[in-house]
Order: structure tokens, then C-alpha cells, then sequence
């Protein structure tokens, strides 16, 4: 096992340990210091919400009988739903949930955009979810047992405390290299990468492209029978976007787009968050594109090349 593996493994272990909080500095404090041997600084950069998974059994007391419903229905009903009804149909029990955020921390490894860590830490809240059984709701299965539908669900009230838990590290490089080339989705978010490396945007040591963007990654299983991950790219910028003015020109769109790139936080902001379908319309490139071919000059010659280059061949991730 190398040092980052080490490390990353002595993560894993003291997550679990740390106190949830607000803005999770000591989790922050806790990476840093583990990772300053081999020279890397983590940023949380992004904070995701809305998954949910199964949770555990509780008693009537709220008292646990199970951390893991699905190991525990299947070890009480070896393999047979009607065993499991046999054995506890009549006792109050309720499943829970755990609703869960993920955060997203990155630092910078080199000079291209693909060049970073990813570090995805989960905060998960156990809550109560369902009465484990209903005599109007008799499963067939042990799959229907675990996650009915149109069954009657609870208030979800908190059982216990959040907690931290370590769920991937990977060097970014790495996930990209050993995607399908052929693909055509590849090819695009290829290109997205390269596009930020060649424009404004991609010029800003400062501003490094895995401060502003993450990589939401979608485990499968391929042919090979080996685990690959699709790749999408998520901005860090969570406000909600302005609504561009139609049929802007001139000063007006330039003074337009140079003020949406402040806010969101750097330059060719407005083109990455286009191709991205995160609210920008592709309206503005063409206007844009209008513009120059009447003479305005406000975009950075770096930065007209790709959005012709776009304009030849349009693309989105």
C-alpha cells in the first residue's frame, strides 16, 4: 500500500469519529493534516444533497434491532419473504432511511484541468421511514419487502446523529484515462476539459479548474466485469442563475456577460455553464457571435476562437 493509499485509508477510519458541523472545519482540519506529507491541500468545494438509501430496523422505543435492513431481512428470512412475516408480522418495528449530503473536496495536482484529487465525504441522518409491516401491504418478495411502493410512510423523525463517512478518493487523471474514447460522450467532456485549458478561464493559476467544477461519478459495471465510472461535470456555483435579457447586443450584452462572469467567479463563465445546460441559452452565443462579425470587440481572442470553434461544431456535457 503507497502513502496515498495509506492515508486515504486513515481517513476512512477517523471520519466516523468527527462531530458533524457547520461549514466542517474540523473535518477540513482533519484531511489537511493527514494529506500535508505528500504536499496536497484539500478546498471543500461543493455540498450536494437529496439521496437517500435503506436504513436499519428500530423497535416501538426507537432502539435498534439492525443497522442494515437488507442484511438483516435476508439473514431472518433466508431467502423466503413469508418466513420473515412468520417470525415478526405482529411486532411493532419500523425501517428507517438514511437521507444523506455529499461533499465534494478537490486539490489541484498540475497544470492541466483533469489534473486534481477528488475526495467524496457523506454525511448520512438515519430517520424513520415506514412501519416495517402493514396487513393491507403483503409482499411477494423479499426486493418488495425492502422497498414497497404505495406503502403508508412516516413523519421522518431524526434517530440519533449525523454522521461522517468516507465514501471514494481518486485521482481525477486516472477516472479520465480510462474512459472509452469512442464514445461520443467522452469526446465531448474531452473537449470541455480542453476548451477550459485553452480559454480565459483556463489561464488563472489562482482559479483552478476543480475549484469551480467537480466530477459526479456513476459507478457500472462494464463487459470486462470490472467497476468503471460515466463522468458529469457539476458546477460549484449553486445560486441561482439570472435570466439573460432577449435579444441583447452591443454594449449591452458585453457589459451583460462580463458582469455574469464576475459573479459566477471567472472569465468564459457564461460558455462553460452553456454547454453545461445550466441556465444559460444558447441564444447568448449567438448574439455574441453577432456581434463580432459587426465589429464589436469584447471577448478575448482565446475565447472567440472556441466559441466559433463551437459554432462549427456545437456541443454540450
Amino acid at each position: 500500500m503507497n502513502d496515498f493509499d495509506w492515508q486515504a485509508k486513515k481517513l476512512m477510519t477517523q471520519c466516523p469519529e468527527l462531530p458533524v458541523s457547520t461549514g466542517h472545519d474540523d473535518l477540513l482540519k482533519t484531511i489537511n493534516a493527514l494529506f500535508a506529507p505528500l504536499n496536497l491541500e484539500f478546498s471543500l468545494v461543493l455540498e450536494r444533497s437529496g439521496w437517500h438509501r435503506l436504513g436499519g430496523v428500530v423497535d416501538i422505543d426507537m432502539q435498534p434491532v439492525a443497522s442494515n435492513l437488507r442484511v438483516w431481512a435476508e439473514e431472518e428470512s433466508d431467502g423466503d419473504v413469508d418466513t420473515l412475516l412468520d417470525k415478526y408480522a405482529g411486532q411493532p418495528m419500523f425501517a428507517t432511511r438514511l437521507e444523506g449530503r455529499t461533499l465534494y473536496f478537490t486539490a489541484p495536482t498540475g497544470d492541466r484541468p483533469e489534473h486534481f484529487l477528488q475526495l467524496e465525504i457523506e454525511i448520512s441522518q438515519e430517520v424513520l421511514d415506514r412501519p416495517l409491516f402493514d396487513p393491507e401491504f403483503m409482499p411477494d418478495n423479499i426486493e418488495e419487502f425492502l422497498d414497497p411502493i404505495d406503502f403508508p410512510r412516516l413523519e421522518p423523525e431524526v434517530i440519533g446523529q449525523p454522521r461522517y463517512a468516507f465514501r471514494r478518493l481518486h485521482k481525477m487523471l486516472d477516472i479520465f484515462l480510462e474512459q472509452n474514447p469512442h464514445s461520443r460522450h467522452v469526446q465531448n467532456l474531452n473537449r470541455f476539459m480542453q476548451d477550459w485549458h485553452d480559454s480565459s478561464a483556463g489561464q488563472n493559476e489562482d482559479v483552478p479548474f476543480c475549484s469551480r467544477w467537480v466530477m459526479v461519478l456513476q459507478e457500472y459495471q462494464g463487459s470486462d466485469k470490472e467497476s468503471h465510472f460515466n463522468i458529469k461535470p457539476v458546477p460549484t456555483f449553486t445560486q441561482p442563475l439570472k435570466d439573460f435579457e432577449p435579444e441583447l447586443h452591443g454594449s449591452r450584452l458585453a457589459q451583460t456577460i462580463h458582469a455574469f462572469d464576475r459573479w459566477v467567479g471567472y472569465p468564459f463563465a457564461w460558455f462553460f455553464l452553456m454547454i453545461n445546460r445550466k441556465g444559460v441559452p444558447v441564444e447568448v452565443a449567438d448574439a455574441v457571435l453577432r456581434d463580432q462579425m459587426e465589429a464589436y470587440d469584447y471577448l478575448p481572442a482565446r475565447d472567440l476562437k472556441i466559441l466559433r470553434e463551437w459554432e462549427k461544431r456545437p456541443y454540450s456535457v
